[in-house]
């Protein structure tokens, strides 16, 4: 069984249709950005998530072939796929699977930042992240660059995802690092932009404190 699936993957659309009422409040933000008042993704970077549990170690929710550092209140479950099983592509993204979900909810968003698990030990970062982006039909303008996570050579991408249930593209963005036990991704999506970018001091501090595991 993989649990927490349905769970992990589908408030993405019920969410939308339930909480459409955020899309004007959402919308209102994202027009001052277009307007050059003010850039939410510079401000969400300048800002620093308070630092919450380490991830990724023994003993933590997540095992994890590396480590890094939650954002205070960010809850995580380790997810698992049972090959074959009814469910098994909602926890299947391109050739990675995944392992991890981290839940925003208790920190005041809606959205999660997922790890997934990708296959070959000599898979670039960049690889992976090709691959993931494209096992996802709805992913439009993805703009890749190489970077570092921690001290560790990654890449990273950002991309846009489009459908039917939804008001606006949303923004999403993912980085990889090689690791001896395959590629790592480690993927923030969220509700609609808005809430993506309020998230992002989560994401960027799993991604400057990350190790090898």
């Amino acid at each position: 069984m993989m649990r927490g699936a349905i769970r992990a993957l589908v408030p993405a659309v019920l969410a939308t249709a339930v909480l459409s009422g955020c899309s004007s409040s959402a919308g209102t933000d994202a027009d001052a950005g277009k307007n050059g008042d003010t850039d939410p993704v510079a401000a969400a970077e300048s800002t620093a998530a308070e630092k919450g549990a380490p991830l990724g170690g023994a003993g933590s929710a997540c095992e994890l072939p590396v480590t890094f550092d939650l954002a205070a209140d960010w809850k995580p479950e380790s997810v698992e796929v049972e090959p074959g099983s009814e469910f098994a592509a909602l926890g299947q993204q391109g050739s990675a699977t995944m392992v991890c979900e981290i839940d925003a909810k208790p920190a005041g968003n809606i959205g999660y930042i997922r790890v997934w698990q990708g296959k070959g030990a000599s898979t670039t970062p960049r690889a992976a992240l090709e691959d993931f982006v494209a096992g996802d039909r709805n992913a439009s303008e993805a703009a890749y660059e190489e970077t570092e996570a921690g001290r560790v050579p990654a890449a990273e991408v950002t991309y846009t995802v489009s459908g039917e249930l939804l008001d606006e593209p949303r923004k999403e963005r993912a980085f990889a690092v090689a690791t001896p036990k395959g590629p790592v991704v480690v993927h923030l999506g969220g509700l609609d932009s808005q809430e993506h970018e309020e998230m992002l001091p989560a994401y960027e501090l799993a991604k400057k404190s990350l190790e090898l595991g």
